[in-house]
């Protein structure tokens, strides 16, 4: 959330100098010039200058985002030595809750950085229940405040709750490693270690999930078919009776869908996959969708966003059978007198 700086090498107290000047010449953008050269200038170690910027843009007026100055401003004190009155402005900013998810995520960070965790935790879960509502969709500024929260919460091994699920469904739109792996305290702890072999195994795993990544990206739009898991549908349908039409039982649903790949392939259609689905996922996709779960028409389409994120998984099976029994594909839903 910090105002983006270039790569080093940079002379970053030329640099500070240089937005110093150009926020003279240009006051209608001086908050932003500013907040860029106080980066440069905690980037540099002269974080002393830096906190004099910091309150030279709070001693103005009309400013965009107060309190992500403050936040800075606490996250930069603490760093040099100041941690009461770093702390004492992020209680303040909890006390006032501002609208910023800026301030939220650099307080939180502040203190998640600090191995502050429980506190960056209920920082976080403050900042996200003040700026997002369950079943609506996630402002782009406010992914940061949910991923955080997440990968905060799998440091303290809490169970998942309905914000992490959230989290879960943004990131899993832009990338087919999942958070709960990102974040995995073992990969955040090895990519904080000063062992060599430690990092450069953890960019070893970092190539390979891009190599997959990539390959992943370079198939064809699979042609996925949506399962619901036994206990899953039980759900479903107990939430929303009216889709009963669509699913009888959940044995005449496994057979629809292996029929309805069989048909596919015998038709020539290629690259066929499979979507396990799940209720709360279901939910927000409806809701991102502004339309009710007992649509049956929200299904198919359902199915193809799963497809999109790369959750299909490829049909027909090669080992065990897709419907998860734990049985060879061959001999339960891939056996011929299960052809329906």
């Amino acid at each position: 959330m910090r105002p983006d700086t270039p790569a080093d090498p940079t002379d970053h107290i030329a640099e500070a100098e240089r937005l110093l000047r150009t926020a003279a010449q240009y006051p209608e953008d001086a908050e932003q010039l500013l907040l860029h050269a106080a980066a440069h200038l905690e980037l540099a170690g002269d974080r002393p200058q830096a906190t004099a910027l910091y309150d030279r843009l709070l001693s103005g007026e009309d400013l965009d985002d107060p309190a992500l100055i403050r936040a800075l401003k606490a996250a930069n004190l603490w760093e040099y030595g100041h941690e009461a009155e770093a702390r004492a402005i992020i209680e303040g900013i909890r006390t006032t809750a501002p609208r910023s998810p800026g301030a939220w995520v650099i307080a939180a960070e502040s203190l998640e950085s600090h191995d502050e965790l429980p506190t960056a935790h209920a920082v976080f879960t403050e900042g996200v229940e003040l700026l997002l509502t369950q079943g609506e969709e996630v402002p782009y500024d406010c992914t940061s405040l949910l991923l955080g929260r997440h990968r905060v919460r799998r440091l303290l091994a809490l169970p998942h709750d309905v914000w992490d699920i959230l989290a879960d469904d943004a990131h899993s739109s832009s990338s087919p490693i999942t958070l709960d792996e990102l974040h995995d305290p073992k990969r955040l702890w090895s990519l904080g270690s000063s062992d060599p072999a430690e990092l450069t195994a953890e960019i070893a795993r970092l190539r390979a999930e891009l190599g997959t990544y990539r390959t992943a990206l370079s198939r064809p739009f699979p042609v996925a078919v949506l399962h619901w898991p036994a206990t899953e549908l039980t759900e479903l349908l107990a939430a929303y009776p009216s889709l009963t039409s669509e699913y009888p039982s959940h044995e005449e649903h496994l057979a629809t869908i292996e029929s309805s790949l069989r048909e596919l392939a015998a038709s020539g259609t290629e690259n066929l996959g499979i979507v396990t689905a799940t209720v709360p996922s279901y939910e927000a996709f409806a809701a991102s969708e502004g339309t009710s779960p007992d649509d049956a028409s929200l299904l198919p389409q359902y199915a193809t966003t799963l497809a999109a994120r790369g959750r299909a998984v490829a049909w027909p099976p090669s080992g065990v059978c897709w419907c998860g029994s734990g049985v060879a594909y061959g001999e339960c839903h891939g056996a011929p007198e299960v052809d329906a």
